[in-house]
């Protein structure tokens, strides 16, 4: 039985790039059944007379998935976010990243619109140089001068990337720009909402360089953390997870405990304060979640 990943999914059809090339697929009623979706980039074994009449009879194991954007075995999140329309928003990007963390995604953090900035780029250096330090990657872009493209093409090869972002932050825009054939639909900042429109309507792996897979995706400007437990959000933090190590009670959430050793490296300006009033506002969030039944 022939088999291949799916790399696009849309109205009840998975198209799924095999060796005999792309093959348009239904799922199989067994999978309704027992409530498994079919996802872009899962791996499937599929049975096709023809590249338009194929079912989808195997979901192989994943290594991870998300709902939102649903999409599986995601080697790494490329975390875009503008300088500016809409405003860099470090509350926003600790929320998407502790996200990534906890479904064990590396992430990456593409900084784009640079060149949109009237007053230099001071102050996001300084919060690039605060996440560098944190342990990430940061790449500070533009689609309109390209600059910062060259360091973000040896990162999607050979990967499963996927974009995603607030609406608005041009991730469709560096995906043309690192791929200009493609002419991916965009669309600037409703000003009267003061947030993107959005302009992708479905999940799609496209390809970039020799091979990347790129997953274009829906943007979308909430999320929750649904099933995130308040012990676990310390290791979705690595720098406040790698100091965790150094408080006195084992277990320590790093809000009210004596002896703690992440709220004296704040103090101390070891991990910068407003990293760490994420962390304390994101604790509070899942401590107010309503219990799941």
């Amino acid at each position: 039985m022939p088999e291949g990943k799916i790399i696009k999914a849309l109205s009840g059809f998975y198209y799924v790039l095999g060796k005999e090339g792309i093959i348009q697929c239904r799922g199989r009623g067994v999978f309704r059944k027992n409530k498994v979706t079919p996802l872009v980039g899962d791996e499937v074994s599929y049975q096709a007379e023809n590249e338009t009449d194929g079912y989808i009879m195997e979901v192989k194991e994943r290594k991870n998935e998300l709902v939102r954007p649903p999409i599986a075995n995601v080697d790494q999140a490329i975390l875009v976010f503008s300088a500016v329309e809409p405003d860099f928003s470090t509350a926003l990007l600790d929320r998407f990243l502790v996200l990534v963390e906890y479904n064990h995604i590396r992430p990456l953090i593409c900084i784009t619109k640079v060149d949109l900035l009237d007053g230099g780029i001071g102050k996001l250096e300084q919060y690039a140089a605060d996440y560098r330090n944190a342990g990430y990657e940061v790449i500070l872009a533009s689609s309109e001068t390209l600059e910062g493209l060259e360091d973000l093409y040896p990162y999607l090869e050979g990967k499963i990337s996927v974009f995603a972002g607030q609406s608005g932050v041009g991730k469709s825009s560096l995906l043309n720009a690192l791929r200009p054939e493609l002419e991916l639909k965009t669309s600037g900042i409703s000003h009267h909402l003061g947030r993107g429109r959005h302009t992708t309507r479905h999940v799609e792996l496209i390809k970039i360089g020799d091979s990347g897979l790129v997953a274009d995706t829906p943007g979308f400007s909430s999320l929750e953390f649904t099933e995130i437990e308040p012990t676990e959000l310390n290791f979705c933090f690595p720098d406040i997870e790698q100091i965790s190590e150094e408080c006195k009670f084992r277990g320590c959430l790093h809000v009210s405990e004596p002896k703690c050793a992440v709220k004296a490296a704040v103090e101390a300006g070891g991990i910068p304060e407003y990293r760490y009033e994420h962390y304390k506002d994101f604790l509070q969030e899942i401590k107010d979640r309503k219990p799941r039944y």
